[in-house]
C-alpha cells in the first residue's frame, strides 16, 4: 500500500471539549506511524498550546497557527508573523469594544485584562459563588487556562502569530470582520465554547492548505497521498486540498458538505475509525 501523509486537526478532532485525547486516537496515530505513514498535526493552535499530552503521541511535524507555522522533524521551515502596526490595531480595537482576547506567539499565549474571569466562567462555572465550580478549578485545572500568561503589561508584541477573541454579544461578528477587512483573515467561531460570534484573526492568504503545500514541497510528498481530518471551518481548505478530506461527526455542518467522508465524533473514536477505514491501521 502507498504510504499516506495524514494531517490531523487538534480541537474537536484529536482532543475533545475537555482537552483530552481519547486513547483510541493515540493508538491510531502510533499504529499508523509504525506502519510507515506520516502523521502531522495541522491546527489553529500555536506551539505553546501543544501540550505534552499531545506531543507525546509522536508526530512527524507540526502545522500551527492555522498555517502560519510549519515544522518538520523539529526543523522550522516557515513562520509568518503579524505586522507590528496590525497588532496595535487589533489590541486597541478589542480593548475599545470590550472583547476579551489572547495573542498567540511561539513564546507564549498572552491574555487580555478580563480574559481569565471570562474563561473561568465558561470552563468551570461561577468560581466566586459556586463551591463545585471552585473545586473543579482547583482539582481539574484546564491545560489551556494554565498555558496562558496573565497580567502582561504590554500587549503590543512583535512576535504575534495570530489572535483569538471571545464573543461579546454587543459586538456582532460582521462588525469585527469589517473592521479588519484587508488586514486579517477573520475566521468565525473555531472554538465553540468561546461563543458563536467568537473567532480568530489570521494573516491573510495563510491557511492550512497553503502550509500543507509548502510542507509537501519540503518532504517531496505528493498531494494524491494526502488525507486531512478536521471539524471546523478553518479546516475547509485542508479538506478541499487533500486527496481525501474527512469531517468528524461533531464537525460544523458546512464542513461536512465539503468532506469526502464523515466519521464518528471525537468522543466516539472518530479518528480511530477514519484511520481504520482508510487502511492506515
Amino acid at each position: 500500500m502507498t504510504k499516506k501523509i495524514v494531517f490531523v486537526d487538534v480541537d474537536g478532532t484529536l482532543v475533545n471539549d475537555d482537552g483530552l485525547v481519547p486513547e483510541s486516537a493515540r493508538t491510531a496515530i502510533t499504529k499508523a506511524r509504525n506502519n510507515g505513514h506520516q502523521v502531522y498535526l495541522c491546527t489553529g493552535r500555536s506551539k505553546p498550546e501543544l501540550y505534552e499530552s499531545i506531543l507525546s503521541i509522536g508526530f512527524d511535524g507540526i502545522i500551527g497557527a492555522g498555517g502560519g507555522y510549519v515544522e518538520v522533524n523539529d526543523q522550522i521551515i516557515y513562520h509568518k508573523k503579524v505586522a507590528n502596526e496590525d497588532v496595535v490595531h487589533m489590541v486597541d480595537f478589542f480593548n475599545k469594544k470590550k472583547l476579551d482576547f489572547y495573542l498567540e506567539s511561539n513564546g507564549g499565549l498572552f491574555a487580555s485584562e478580563n480574559l481569565e474571569s471570562h474563561l473561568n466562567k465558561l470552563i468551570y462555572g461561577d468560581v466566586e459563588n459556586d463551591p463545585i465550580a471552585r473545586e473543579k478549578k482547583q482539582n481539574k485545572p484546564h491545560p489551556f487556562i494554565e498555558s496562558l500568561t496573565f497580567g502582561e503589561p504590554n500587549l503590543y508584541r512583535t512576535d504575534v502569530n495570530k489572535a483569538c477573541f471571545l464573543e461579546n454579544k454587543a459586538v456582532p461578528f460582521e462588525e469585527i470582520k469589517k473592521e479588519f477587512s484587508g488586514k486579517f483573515e477573520v475566521m468565525h467561531c473555531t472554538v465553540p465554547i468561546f461563543g458563536d460570534d467568537s473567532g480568530e484573526l489570521m494573516v491573510p492568504n495563510i491557511h492550512k492548505a497553503t502550509a500543507i503545500e509548502l510542507l509537501l514541497e519540503h518532504i517531496n510528498g505528493d498531494q494524491k497521498d494526502t488525507i486531512g481530518i478536521g471539524d471546523g471551518m478553518n479546516d475547509a481548505e485542508m479538506l478541499a486540498f487533500c486527496e481525501i478530506g474527512i469531517a468528524m461527526g461533531n464537525a460544523k455542518e458546512e464542513l461536512k458538505l465539503l468532506a469526502d467522508e464523515i466519521t464518528n465524533s471525537v468522543d466516539e473514536d472518530g479518528l480511530f475509525a477514519s484511520f481504520q477505514k482508510n487502511g492506515l491501521i
